[in-house]
């Protein structure tokens, strides 16, 4: 786990879509036109779409703003503690989306500007995770969703005399993460100058992502301490680094990026969204990436929502706005262009969905891999401050990576630092 983001902060662009400097509120022009701004933290792939949006709304111009995980996530409190200063339009990450579901009053209420018409268009746990407790205020529609598979370097694998076919590397760890980790000790056995995965925090949170229960009970207490499979993850994640499986990159930096390219380590969790990450910065390892099944066979790791802060002055038009962008139509667009999953159930049996392949993964069937883990899903419970917990536990095992703790010291320091939570 990382205190840095779960997806990329990928440089968005178009020229029709302008960048904002200031303030992030909407205005309106003279000539009657009203803008509304989005506020991203990576390339969620909306720029043809707003294209096409504003030739189709000529009174509608859209300005998007994007903003690194951590940063985007911490001014959008701020702007809603302040009342001003957020966009119209903001995506929040799933680690954060019940943090702000327990202050629903700061958002407009989409039920009110008629969401409660397409209540079945999305996943059931997706739209319930955006939903106050009482059931009272919905304040996001879904974009996508993060169901898991495992991405593999097939010349590192062969190297290592391991099974490169994806079914027959799926089968390696099928039955669980000790198996994965009895797999990377193989690998590490074979090899020299690799690394199996790229750093700790991707497989202790998808271990703790497919639990029952997670860092949280439903009365929003931290189990962290007494959840058996917290400290499973822990212990599984901590015997991996111990063994130098662990390429020890911080996510979203230069050197993380690098080794994709560089070929530095050969697996890595592989939510939908990763996929495009790992294309944009590895263009020249084309087919030697591809794409198995995540240990544990199911789990969610990422997927956002868009919320409408109340502070915004054109709720209807900024409604209209999300609700055409998380449109099954639009979310097969974004999929096709930039990987991010649909969280929309009714694409999960069309063939432009599940038929989808991509030949940078050596032709692998993303479309299907993904509909399955989709499917598959049993959807965890997510406290008020998931994000903030699940980073402070990354933070630990990265001070065990780095050598400044040992495991029992990192565990104690996080034990306490969630005592302030």
């Amino acid at each position: 786990m990382r205190s840095k983001p779960f997806r990329a902060a990928l440089a968005a662009g178009t020229a029709a879509v302008l960048a904002l400097t200031g303030a992030a509120c909407s205005s309106d022009a003279d000539d009657g036109t009203v803008t509304l701004t989005v506020g991203l933290f990576g390339d969620f792939g909306f720029g043809p779409l707003y294209e096409e949006y504003m030739e189709a709304h000529p009174d509608i111009k859209i300005e998007e703003r994007i903003s690194e995980f951590a940063d985007h996530h911490t001014n959008l409190t701020t702007h809603l503690a302040t009342g001003s200063g957020a966009a119209d339009i903001e995506a929040v990450e799933v680690g954060y989306i019940s943090q702000y579901t327990a202050s629903p009053d700061r958002f407009h209420n989409l039920l009110d500007l008629g969401a409660d018409e397409l209540e079945g268009q999305w996943l059931d746990w997706k739209w319930q995770q955006a939903l106050s407790s009482d059931g009272e205020a919905l304040i996001g529609l879904g974009t996508d969703v993060g169901g898991m598979a495992m991405c593999y370097r097939r010349d590192l694998f062969e190297a290592a005399g391991l099974p490169v076919e994806r079914d027959e590397v799926s089968a390696l760890w099928a039955d669980s993460w000790a198996d994965y980790v009895a797999v990377g000790h193989q690998y590490m056995d074979a090899t020299d100058g690799s690394y199996f995965f790229e750093s700790s925090g991707n497989m202790f949170r998808a271990q703790v992502e497919q639990a029952e229960q997670g860092v949280y009970d439903r009365e929003n207490n931290i189990v962290v301490e007494s959840n058996p499979a917290v400290g499973d993850a822990w212990d599984l994640t901590v015997e991996a680094i111990e063994a130098g499986m662990s390429n020890r990159l911080e996510a979203w930096t230069p050197e993380w990026n690098a080794g994709f390219s560089e070929g530095t380590f050969a697996t890595i969790i592989c939510p939908a969204w990763m996929t495009s990450y790992i294309e944009t910065n590895a263009p020249d390892a084309a087919g030697l990436w591809d794409v198995a099944a995540v240990p544990g066979g199911a789990g969610n790791m990422g997927g956002s929502h868009l919320v409408l802060p109340a502070q915004g002055e054109h709720p209807e038009e900024a409604y209209e706005l999300i609700e055409w962008l998380t449109a099954p139509e639009q979310q097969l667009k974004v999929f096709e262009q930039t990987g991010n999953f649909p969280s929309t159930p009714e694409l999960y049996d069309d063939p432009a969905l599940t038929g989808l392949t991509k030949p940078y993964f050596n032709d692998a069937p993303v479309g299907g891999i993904f509909t399955a883990a989709a499917e598959a899903v049993e959807p965890q419970y997510q406290g008020p401050l998931q994000g903030d917990v699940l980073a402070t536990l990354g933070q630990g095992l990265g001070r065990i990576e780095d050598g400044s703790q040992s495991p029992d010291e990192a565990w104690s320091q996080v034990l306490s630092d969630l005592e302030s939570f």
